[in-house]
Parts: C-alpha cells; structure tokens; sequence
C-alpha cells in the first residue's frame, strides 16, 4: 500500500510542477462574457464620445467601463500606454487590449468589449419641429421615432413633407469598403409627414442623416378680401379654402373674374389664370388646387361698390334730414 501511494505521489509531481499551482476551480467556473447579436457586427466603428464597457475573463478586476478620449483612446488598468480605440470595430479593439495584456501580463487573455452609448452615432432635426437638435443613436431608429424624439412636427408651422438629407463617408476611418461612399456622393431623401407618421413610409436612419421637417409653403391672397396676406399651405389646398382662410372676400367682390398669379416653372415669367368663384362655389365648376407661391387676386366690383357707397351716404345722412325738419 505505502509503494502505491508513493508512486500516486510522484506521478502528480510533475503536473503540480509543470503549472506552477493547482488549478483555481472557482475561476474555472466564472460565467463567460456573452456578446450580443448587435454587438457582431463590424460595420459599427467606435467614435470619440463612445462609451465602451470592457470585460477581461476571469479578471474582474481588470473590466471597467471606460470613455474614449478625446484623443481617440482609451486607459486601462495595469497597461503603460493608451490603447487606440476610435475607429475599430468592438471586436477589433477586443484583440488589441488582448495583445496589451498579454505581452506582460496575463496568458492568453480573452476580452469582450462592448459600446454601451454610442454618442458618435447622431442624426440632426431641423425645421418646423418642437424640439430640433442633434439625437445620439444607441441603437437603430425609424425616422418616426426620430420624429417623436424631436417632440413631433410644429403643428402651427409644419408642412406636408419630411426630407432627409443623406451625405456621404464623413467619417475618419480610413475603411476599406468598397460600399462605403465618398463625401461626395449623397441623398436626398422626400416622404409625406402623414404617411411617415401613419407607418406608410418609413426609413431606417444612418449616422449623419439631417433630417427636415418642412415648413407650410404659402399663398398669397389680395385685393378685396377681408384678411389680405400669406396664408399657409399645412395641406393640399384649393381656391376656396385659400379664400376662406382670408376671411372671405368683401361685399363688393368681382367673383365671376379671380385671378391666380402663378410662376412659370423654370422662369421667372408670371402667367395669370382667370376663375369664375361664382361657378365654383355653386358646383358648376371644379374647385382647382393651388400651387406655392400662387398669388390670388379678388377685384372690386365698381358697380356694386358705388351703389354701396351711395346707400352708405344715404343711411348716414337720414338723421340731419329729421333734424331739419321744423
């Protein structure tokens, strides 16, 4: 028996020996640092407002979460030099700050990093919104959402449509990617408000889209209405609305002759379109769309105004004819 557990003795020599140390099982154990479906792919490259969260297996001490500097890298614990971060993927780095450690340090270190606010990725609101400004993406968002992050269209100032205006490679990453595209080549991008907010039209954001939610085009209503001025085209809009919104026209309007004042498209030649009101608001006549910048004119009807004049004269004079009666 002691020959037996002698020589069990000496054959487990060599193992304790060759690693310096029994095995620590309780590290063994330790859960693995999981990465996210969203977290694979590449094509997202760290930026310098980046958050990053890095985790070293089996090294807690090691995992912190960390900013990028402003110089495009981050510090880490137990490493003599910063780490260059900006523009490499999360697994790229993950490799890196492995190599770091494991040049004087640890044995085969393995590293999970993961961007947890991704404050270089933005997109800008502009125009006839409640609240615009620059939104940072963590995540990919619909133009909707982006909509009612900027507080929804300004109901007072909005028009009828949404562009997005899409540039080209901005970035400082020098990436060779045949489908990346150069500062040069750009969108633009046009969708229906409502259609967007109803989930008919919708778009997938990328970093650096600037997004416009356009104000109402307008119209220009004169002569003799009861409220001349620019009225606001927030939808498809129609000589009698247009007229309508002016407050109508005044008693003594021409109806059977409105003219519309309309750019020549491409020029800067007026052309003048003559309308019958009177036909249109009794059915006869179609109720014709207008077009921005569309000027609307509504003439005196000189006949009607004199005999209004002289009723006017007529009803103002009655009391001093009574008053020189004896």
């Amino acid at each position: 028996m002691k020959f037996i557990y002698i020589f069990t003795a000496l054959l487990l020599c060599p193992v304790v020996g060759a690693f310096g140390q029994v095995p620590d099982v309780t590290q063994a154990t330790q859960v693995r640092p999981t990465v996210s479906p969203s977290n694979t792919d590449d094509r997202y490259r760290i930026g310098y407002q980046d958050t990053l969260e890095i985790q070293v297996f089996r090294h807690p001490e090691l995992s912190r979460r960390v900013k990028v500097n402003q110089d495009g890298t981050i510090n880490l614990f137990r490493l003599d030099k910063p780490i260059v971060a900006v523009c490499k993927t999360e697994s790229e780095l993950a490799k890196d700050i492995a190599s770091a450690y494991e040049k004087d340090y640890l044995r085969n270190p393995e590293v999970g990093v993961t961007a947890v606010e991704q404050a270089s990725q933005s997109v800008a609101v502009i125009g006839a919104v409640q609240k615009p400004g620059h939104f940072y993406m963590t995540r990919r968002t619909q133009l909707v959402e982006i909509l009612a992050f900027a507080g929804g269209p300004d109901v007072e100032k909005a028009g009828s449509k949404i562009s997005v205006f899409r540039p080209g490679s901005t970035s400082v990453c020098e990436i060779k990617d045949a489908a990346v595209k150069s500062a040069d080549d750009f969108q633009l991008m046009g969708f229906n408000l409502r259609d967007v907010q109803e989930g008919k039209q919708g778009l997938w954001l990328a970093p650096g889209d600037v997004v416009s939610v356009m104000k109402a085009d307008q119209v220009f209503v004169y002569g003799n209405v009861n409220e001349q001025g620019a009225v606001e085209m927030s939808e498809p809009l129609t000589l009698t609305r247009a007229i309508i919104k002016a407050k109508g026209p005044k008693s003594a309007s021409d109806l059977s002759k409105v003219r519309v004042v309309r750019q020549k498209p491409g020029t800067t030649e007026p052309t003048e379109i003559v309308y019958n009101f009177k036909e249109i608001v009794n059915g006869k006549a179609p109720d014709p769309f207008l077009e921005p910048n569309d000027i609307i004119a509504i003439s005196e009807d000189k006949t009607r105004s004199i005999l209004n004049n002289i009723g006017k004269s007529l009803t103002q004079g009655i009391p001093s004819i009574f008053y020189r009666v004896p």
